[in-house]
């Protein structure tokens, strides 16, 4: 009976793994074979790096969202990172327990909170102290990547913490006992002993703050142009899909699940560049 059991449950799991295989390689066909024939009708060189989307005039230069989503995505890590592992480190090292059950529940419940609610948080109160401070219309690349960089904590805080509880403490109190201070210990020990896992938590949230879709179009601005301040507005890659996706036709259709395939190589070339990086460092 038991041999049974474990043969079902093999091939349960296996169906599983196959299903979410079969899951992906549909989606990358779907794309492929709808974006690259579209790439190929507008020209590589003009979809890519055309300066003006203009698909009433069969202009279909995707550059500025190119531009808007790296420095978007670009803003949100140097805001979200180093909060994100700081966190981390005080939960898995200096929290007291007490806090930590306070703490712990609230970076849970972000991670919980729909895309659009942060979208309206950036709204009435990121927008309106950036009017504030800089005397804009609020809207752009700043606003984004601090509403972004809020979005990606629960992601990099959360993985980050389990790597560095996962490191034995036989590690950082080796340290200890040779003469480093805790700081020391953490940082130079715990840390790059933990590093795979942390790298993780970085792709990831780099990976959702990439896709994010309907808080980016909310505090953007959504202007195809190239932004020229950190105020400016912008329009990210998602953001151009989701808000012309619904009446789109024809070429124009295809153009924007070519811009799909664009924004999918992005995140592929991330984790690439993320597994050479594991790799180097094992």
């Amino acid at each position: 009976m038991k041999s049974i059991n474990e043969t079902v449950m093999k091939f349960v799991f296996l169906a599983a793994a196959c299903t979410s295989v079969l899951a992906v390689a549909l989606i990358c066909i779907f794309l492929f074979a709808n974006g690259i024939p579209a790439m190929a009708k507008i020209g590589l060189p003009d979809f890519l790096f055309g300066m003006k989307w203009k698909p009433s005039n069969g202009l279909y230069g995707i550059f500025p969202f190119i531009l808007g989503s790296i420095y978007v995505t670009a803003g949100a890590m140097i805001i979200g990172v180093p909060i994100g592992l700081l966190t981390a480190v005080f939960l898995a090292k200096y929290c007291p327990k007490k806090l930590y059950k306070f703490i712990k529940p609230i970076i849970n419940l972000m991670a919980g909170i729909p895309s659009i609610i942060y979208g309206f948080f950036g709204l009435v109160v990121i927008i309106p102290i950036i009017q504030e401070m800089f005397g804009t219309a609020g809207d752009g690349i700043l606003a984004a990547s601090i509403l972004l960089g809020m979005m990606i904590l629960p992601t990099i805080i959360n993985t980050a913490e389990s790597s560095i509880v996962a490191v034995p403490e036989a590690y950082y109190e080796g340290a200890l006992a040779l003469g480093a201070t805790k700081e020391r210990s953490i940082f130079k020990t715990v840390i790059p002993a933990a590093k795979s896992g942390v790298m993780s938590g970085i792709i990831l949230g780099m990976g959702r703050a990439i896709g994010e879709t309907m808080a980016v179009v909310m505090v953007a601005g959504n202007q195809a142009i190239i932004p020229d301040s950190i105020t400016s507005g912008v329009r990210t890659l998602t953001a151009n899909i989701v808000l012309e996706m619904a009446y789109a036709t024809g070429l124009h259709r295809r153009a924007l699940i070519a811009t799909a395939v664009v924004l999918f190589v992005f995140v592929l070339i991330i984790n690439v560049c993320f597994s050479i990086i594991n790799r180097r460092s094992e």
